[in-house]
């Protein structure tokens, strides 16, 4: 075994903590599936997978407050926001350009004929993450061409805010801000019965509270040396990621369970998850699993629309979508490594050289 991996700035790279964002961001794939094939929770068994966006968000407020809290100073708003842009933005515009392909070529629906004057809209704003509702039929997303940009325009949010706000802000400050934003999460999970909002035009702010609350815990783990040095490795700490996507859906107590999930166990995976030990038996898994867990979560929607236009039309066997649901994880793994590799690092290298 070994400590983490060292960068070259002689800062330790958390590669179990990439790894367990590549294990999330599985499990959505794997959710939107599911959620078609079975519509109703109490009989899905990752019925909680939405609950990942909010270890993306915990773990980010960590990632960004370990990376930036200590030269922010030395290089500025400008600097650090133009750094962001390169690193998140080329997938935003690669999954909107895959989007669009697929709205406009989807073989199993003629959806795009209804919208096609308004196609250049909503591509341009899914390009500029401006929240469109417009396709009712599509459950009024915000960025109907490709969903998940809903967690990036939250996440463009929270990356300004800290930059002008939140890393000059001291401990005790955020302190009294996390436990408010806990306070609003609770909230929402009982206004909306779950936390499975930010997505739609009638529940955008509970995107803003979900970021809110993950984003400032993630950073308040890092201010407080929240580590817990253990044995644990990415097998172990993977397994323990589980349950929080895993268990049971019951409507009594989902919204009190989804708030406890996000306000106590994910900061908890992530003290974990920065104190375990890399082994070198998975470390390459880990390494993987961090790179493709971004360019994965950002193109595997569009293909999920086709999916539901595929059930909508032929209504197929549950065996028949189950056997699609693991073979089209494996081909979105595949496509997304593929768009990782020769599309958004060529342009990340070529942005960040100018």
């Amino acid at each position: 075994m070994k400590n983490q991996q060292t960068t070259v700035i002689g800062k330790p790279h958390f590669e179990i903590l990439d790894g367990l964002r590549g294990v999330a961001a599985i499990a959505v794939v794997v959710f939107h599936f599911m959620e078609i094939a079975i519509p109703d929770y109490k009989n899905n068994f990752i019925a909680h997978a939405y609950l990942a966006v909010d270890f993306f968000f915990c773990l980010s407020g960590f990632v960004i407050a370990y990376a930036y809290d200590d030269k922010m100073a030395a290089i500025g708003i400008r600097e650090f926001l133009k750094r962001r842009l390169i690193r998140l933005h080329p997938l935003v515009i690669i999954g909107s350009v895959t989007g669009l392909l697929l709205f406009i070529f989807d073989p199993f629906s003629n959806l795009y004929q209804k919208y096609a004057d308004k196609t250049w809209l909503l591509f341009l704003c899914s390009c500029l993450m401006i929240p469109l509702p417009l396709v009712k039929e599509r459950y009024s997303n915000l960025f109907h061409l490709n969903a998940p940009t809903w967690s990036l325009f939250w996440e463009y949010v929270a990356n300004i805010l800290y930059a002008i706000i939140l890393v000059k802000l001291p401990k005790k400050a955020l302190w009294v801000l996390t436990v408010l934003a806990a306070a609003a999460l609770v909230y929402e999970g009982w206004r909306s019965h779950h936390l499975s909002v930010g997505w739609g035009g009638d529940n955008i702010r509970g995107g803003g509270i979900r970021v809110g609350y993950s984003f400032l815990a993630g950073m308040l783990v890092y201010r407080s040396r929240f580590i817990i040095r253990s044995k644990l490795g990415f097998v172990s700490l993977s397994l323990l990621l589980m349950p929080a996507l895993l268990f049971p859906w019951n409507e009594k107590f989902t919204w009190l369970a989804d708030p406890l999930v996000c306000i106590f166990y994910f900061p908890f995976l992530i003290m974990l998850g920065a104190g375990a030990l890399t082994r070198k038996s998975t470390q390459p898994i880990c390494r993987f699993s961090g790179k493709i867990s971004y360019p994965l979560y950002m193109v595997h929607y569009p293909f999920i629309w086709v999916f539901l236009s595929y059930v909508e039309k032929y209504k197929p066997s549950l065996y028949t979508m189950s056997w699609i649901t693991a073979i089209g994880t494996l081909l979105l793994l595949s496509f997304a490594w593929l768009e990782m590799k020769y599309v958004d690092e060529p342009v990340r290298r070529w942005l960040s050289k100018r």
